[in-house]
C-alpha cells in the first residue's frame, strides 16, 4: 500500500467518524431500530475510490466504539456492525453503477444489523428490517449522491492539473 492509498482511506474513516459525532445532538438516529446516518452516504464511494473500502471499516469500527454509550448493543454492534460495512464497501466496489453499488449496504445493513437490533430492543425483526433498510437507502440514495458527486467533481479538478 502506498501512502496516498493510506492517506485516503485514513480521511474517508475520519470523515465517517466526523459524520456520526455531528449527528448525535441532533437526536439518536445513528444507532437504533431506526437508522439514518448521514455517514452512510459515503458507502457508494467504493464504486469509484477502493481506498474507500478500509476507510469506511475503520470509520465505521471507531465510530460504532466511541459512541458505545449512544448504542445499546455494545460489542455485537461494535464488531458486527463494520464487518457488515467491510462486507458491503467490498461488494459495491464490484458493482458496475450507483443503482447496484446501493444495494450491498443497504440490504446488509438492513438484514443483517436488524438481528442483534431486534433482539435488544425487543422489536420485532421485520419491523426493524423496514426501519433500518429505509433509514439507509434514504443515506444512500439521498447523501451518497452527494458525496459520490463532489467526489467525482474534486478529482477530475485534482486530475487535470
Amino acid at each position: 500500500m502506498d501512502t496516498k492509498y493510506l492517506t485516503k482511506a485514513s480521511l474517508i474513516a475520519g470523515i465517517y467518524l466526523v459524520l456520526i459525532l455531528i449527528q448525535i445532538p441532533m437526536g439518536n438516529l445513528a444507532f437504533g431500530p431506526i437508522q439514518l446516518r448521514i455517514a452512510e452516504g459515503l458507502t457508494l464511494l467504493p464504486l469509484v475510490e477502493t481506498a474507500a473500502i478500509p476507510g469506511l471499516f475503520v470509520g465505521c469500527l471507531v465510530a460504532n466504539f466511541l459512541l458505545t454509550p449512544y448504542s445499546a448493543f455494545g460489542l455485537i454492534d461494535i464488531l458486527g456492525g463494520s464487518l457488515v460495512t467491510l462486507i458491503a464497501a467490498y461488494l459495491t466496489s464490484k458493482m458496475s453503477n450507483r443503482i447496484l453499488g446501493a444495494l450491498p449496504p443497504i440490504l446488509l445493513n438492513g438484514f443483517i444489523v436488524s438481528t442483534w437490533v431486534s433482539y435488544f430492543t425487543n422489536i420485532p425483526y421485520w419491523y426493524t428490517v423496514l426501519g433500518i433498510t429505509s433509514g439507509e437507502a434514504a443515506s444512500v440514495v439521498i447523501f451518497g449522491t452527494l458525496i459520490l458527486s463532489v467526489y467525482k467533481k474534486a478529482t477530475s479538478h485534482i486530475e487535470k492539473q
